[in-house]
Parts: structure tokens; C-alpha cells; sequence
């Protein structure tokens, strides 16, 4: 039998992008309500255009937390490093139109009798993992994060002062028979300093993706693409307006499996939409982990004021070594698939979220403090012993 290959692209925006900018500012000022009040309720937007925030939505929380909202607008624009003529944090226009939440949705999502909150909306969410790098993630947007993340952290240090904020990387990679061989082609388009010319850029940029490549890969220079219309001097929100949770490829597995409805940044975890996606992640990765299958997609659905999942729904793509039916039935005995459940065993209750703004929410290291606790696998020895399975990648 012939093998069979194809090729497949994912792409990922810099914390400089405008779209990513208001993701910055939502987690940003989500995570100032958290720091005060762990059962804060925050649904927060964010638009950016020329030396404008404006930033709107309705929270659940202390009051004092409002008077904040301008500074931690400009503290995090600080951060990301907007200093030119249309974008600057000290000079930007800022616009605070939060308000308190809605009493009907509280009272739908509020704890019950039995101590359970309701799903704070319907929908459904997807996680997703696969044995294609050490992080189980897609190799295409893992790589594709990792550019960026590097030339930000360059710039950032003072060690690369060519480069601005706003940069979007994107990776063709080829696969033979599901497993990825090398790469077809690498496309980053980055801002830069009014003086750097084209040539300087290129030079600038070029180490980095080298240094992201897997050892032993490599990429012919004519299928590397670096500003490949030219100059890009003007932008972040400056060169194009940007809106809270226009990435959300971007955030998950870029393309490679499917998104629900809902965004993530700005939501408290009490929106099913963020915290049961990191739930779906969570139990993905642990799937794969616990050697269970070499891919795993897992669907969750919610109704509105509902605590339970109405469904759980598990494909291992034709890659699993036990039954999928079986299989959901013990990740749902295995965490309680609750929106408290969920906060409680994940720990989602803390400001962890302005970090996940850029650079995906998947497929991180998880942090001391509770950040990216969803990418734990110390589910998958469990899980291992259970079907008799090997965890390889267990903690």
C-alpha cells in the first residue's frame, strides 16, 4: 500500500496583534478581579483602534476593581511594548464601559441547593491532544507559537531592537502517513523600525525560526517567507482595528481539530465556554498520555443553567486501544464535569489568565502558581492502570 501524504498550515499572531492586544486587556483586567475576589464574575470586551481602548461587558465583583480598569489598560499596552505615534500607552484614549451583570443570567449560573452552579450559557466545547510533539499538541501551531514567542521575548530583553510588537507567523508542515516529516514552507510577517530595511529584517527574523525547527529539520530559503509585502512599519491597533476572540484557532490547535462556539479571554471560569474547553483539553492529554490512543478529540455540551454535561462524546480517530464508549464513561467518573467541579479540580479560581492571551492556551508548561493547570497529566497512570495501558508521558 502506498503511503499517504499531505501538507497542512497553521498560523499564530504575537501579543502585538491587535486582536491580541484586547485579549491582553480582557484577561488582564479579568485576573485583577480574580486577585481580589476569587468568585468574581467578569465577562469582558475589549476594542482597539488608533490611540483608542474601549472596553465593555458586565462583571460581578468589588467596585474598587473599576476604578483600576484605565491603569491596568495602559499597564498592559506598557507591557506588550506600544510606544509609537498611534499606539501609545500613555497617551491612548481609554473607555470603560463595564457594567454589573445581568440579575437574570446570575440567577441561571448562581450556586443551587445542592452546591452546583449552572453553565453560564449553552454550547459546546473541544479538546484535543495527539503524539506529534513532547507537549501532545499539533506540530504546525506549536512551531508557529514558538517563532513568535521567542522574537518577543528577544525584543522584550532589549536583545532584538529591529522588531515591534505586531508579527504573525505561519507553518506548512508535511505528513506522512499522521505523523509530520518536515517543513514545506514558513511565512513571518513582523513589524519593524522605521530605519531597518528589509534585508536587516530578514536577518533579524531568520534565527528564530532555525532555532524552532525540530533537530534535523530543516527548510529550503526560497520557501522561507519574511515580509513578504515589504515594509510593515505602521502596526498593532494603529494599522488595523482589533476585538476580544477574533483568534481562537489561533488559542487551540490551529485548525487541526475542531472549536466550539465561544471565545475564551475575558470569561471568569464559570463560562463553560473557557473553563470546560481547558476540562476537554485537560482529559485529551491525558488520554494520549496514559498511551490510549495516539489522538484524541473530546466534545463537551452544556445547557444554560445546567450544571452536568448533556453529553460527553469521545473520538480517538481510529488511533484508540480501548472502547470510546467505555472511555467517556470513566473520564466522566473520573472529574466532575461540573462548571464548580471543573474550577475546583483544575484550580481556575486565580488570576492565571493573562498569560494565556497570546501564544495558545494549549500546550504550555504548567506553572507553579496554578497557570495552565489544564496541561497536568496526572490523570494518565490512572488511566493507564485502569485499561491496563502504559503511561508514557504520566507525571
Amino acid at each position: 500500500m502506498s503511503s499517504r501524504t499531505w501538507l497542512f498550515t497553521s498560523e499564530s499572531v504575537s501579543e502585538g496583534h491587535p486582536d491580541k492586544v484586547c485579549d491582553r486587556i480582557s484577561d488582564t483586567i479579568l485576573d485583577a478581579f480574580l486577585a481580589v475576589d476569587p468568585h468574581a464574575r467578569v465577562a469582558c470586551e475589549t476594542l482597539t483602534t488608533t490611540n483608542h481602548v474601549t472596553v465593555a461587558g458586565e462583571v460581578r465583583g468589588p467596585e474598587n476593581v473599576l476604578k483600576d480598569v484605565e491603569q491596568l489598560v495602559r499597564d498592559a499596552v506598557r507591557d506588550i511594548g506600544y510606544e509609537q505615534d498611534g499606539f501609545h500607552w500613555q497617551t491612548l484614549e481609554v473607555v470603560n464601559r463595564l457594567h454589573q451583570q445581568s440579575a437574570d443570567i446570575a440567577m441561571g449560573v448562581d450556586e443551587g441547593s445542592k452546591g452546583e452552579e449552572g453553565a453560564g450559557d449553552q454550547g459546546i466545547m473541544f479538546g484535543y491532544a495527539c503524539n506529534e510533539t513532547e507537549e501532545l499538541m499539533p506540530a504546525p501551531i506549536l512551531l508557529s507559537h514558538n517563532i513568535l514567542r521567542s522574537m518577543a521575548e528577544a525584543r522584550k530583553n532589549g536583545k532584538e531592537t529591529r522588531l515591534g510588537p505586531d508579527s504573525k507567523s505561519q507553518l506548512t508542515l508535511k505528513y506522512e502517513n499522521g505523523r509530520p516529516i518536515g517543513i514545506d514552507a514558513v511565512v513571518v510577517s513582523t513589524q519593524h523600525g522605521e530605519d531597518v530595511s528589509q534585508d536587516d529584517v530578514r536577518d533579524a527574523v531568520l534565527p528564530f525560526i532555525l532555532h524552532a525547527l525540530p533537530v534535523g529539520w530543516s527548510v529550503p530559503q526560497d520557501r522561507i517567507f519574511i515580509n513578504p509585502t515589504g515594509r510593515f512599519v505602521i502596526g498593532g491597533p494603529d494599522g488595523d482595528a482589533g476585538l476580544t476572540g477574533r483568534k481562537i484557532i489561533v488559542d487551540t490547535y490551529g485548525g487541526a481539530a475542531p472549536h466550539g462556539g465561544g471565545a475564551f479571554s475575558g470569561k471568569d471560569p464559570t463560562k463553560v465556554d473557557r473553563s470546560a474547553a481547558y476540562a476537554a483539553r485537560y482529559l485529551a492529554k491525558n488520554v494520549v498520555a496514559a498511551n490510549l490512543a495516539d489522538r484524541c478529540l473530546i466534545q463537551l455540551a452544556y445547557a444554560i443553567g445546567v450544571p452536568d454535561p448533556v453529553a460527553v462524546y469521545v473520538d480517538t480517530h481510529g488511533t484508540g486501544k480501548v472502547d470510546e464508549r467505555e472511555l467517556a464513561k470513566v473520564l466522566r467518573e473520573t472529574v466532575r464535569l461540573t462548571p464548580r467541579g471543573i474550577r475546583d479540580h483544575l484550580g481556575l479560581s486565580k488570576p492565571i489568565y493573562a498569560r494565556t492571551a497570546a501564544y495558545g492556551h494549549f500546550g504550555r508548561s504548567p506553572d507553579e502558581d496554578g497557570g495552565f493547570g489544564w496541561e497536568r497529566t496526572d490523570l494518565a497512570q490512572d488511566l493507564a492502570l485502569h485499561f491496563g495501558a502504559r503511561a508514557d508521558a504520566a507525571e
